[in-house]
């Protein structure tokens, strides 16, 4: 069984840092890409960004790209997301989920296993 918690959220100003991790238990964990999603209020949960095992092959949705950098940890069993220039409408739940497939993909139906998501607010 894989459990993922997610930490690092809160309320910050439009324009700071904020880092969020995630902390993978159980050997799958370890072994597939790993994702950040996103769900602000009243819209659909939505990719981010995802890494793959090695760490070394990375992707980011276009409105991300640039401010954002995923990276994890596998022995450790963590990933991160740093996340600079925050805007007001990036105000949502991230969550982190572990891909079922070797490779990084954005639809969350590759996804199989999923934390309960940290808040985080930005203000403008």
């Amino acid at each position: 069984q894989v459990q993922l918690v997610e930490s690092g959220g809160g309320l910050v100003q439009a324009g700071v840092s904020l880092r969020l991790s995630c902390a993978a238990s159980g050997r799958t964990a370890s072994s597939y890409p790993m994702g950040w999603f996103r769900q602000a209020p009243g819209k659909e949960r939505e990719f981010v960004a995802g890494v793959t095992y090695s760490g070394l092959n990375t992707d980011y949705a276009e409105s991300v790209k640039g401010r954002f950098t995923i990276s994890r940890d596998s022995p450790k069993n963590m990933m991160y997301l740093q996340m600079n220039s925050l805007k007001p409408e990036e105000t949502a739940v991230y969550y982190c989920a572990v891909n079922r497939y070797a490779l990084i993909y954005r639809p969350e139906s590759t996804y199989q296993y999923w934390g309960q998501g940290t808040q985080v607010t930005v203000s403008s």
